[in-house]
């Protein structure tokens, strides 16, 4: 089996590890309440050469990814756009519509 190293990309999502669409982010919460390495690797289907690869990710650029994931939890706190939010309520109702028409066609 050949081993190859493990990296950190960023494709627009912020730091990920290469060959997943795991964040550093992701393994930074699980990382943050106390679980260890192999633990980690196990809830993400990572091995532990990944995960250890994030953690040295997140401890050579701390500040940074703090600084990151601030932003990501103020944006969920924050929620949609109010013209968005009025978007996704309109497709809701059209689709539920949809269901009752399609719910009372005969067979």
């Amino acid at each position: 089996m050949i081993m190859r190293d493990v990296r950190i990309i960023d494709r627009g999502r912020g730091p990920e590890i290469e060959g997943t669409r795991i964040t550093v982010f992701h393994v930074w919460e699980f990382y943050r309440a106390g679980d260890d390495r192999d633990d980690i690797a196990l809830t993400f289907g990572l091995s532990s050469r990944q995960v250890q690869a994030a953690i040295d990710y997140i401890h050579a650029n701390r500040q940074q990814v703090e600084d990151q994931y601030a932003r990501i939890e103020e944006r969920i706190r924050q929620g949609n756009p109010e013209k968005l939010e009025q978007q996704l309520r309109q497709n809701r109702e059209r689709l539920q519509e949809r269901l009752r028409r399609k719910d009372h066609q005969p067979a």
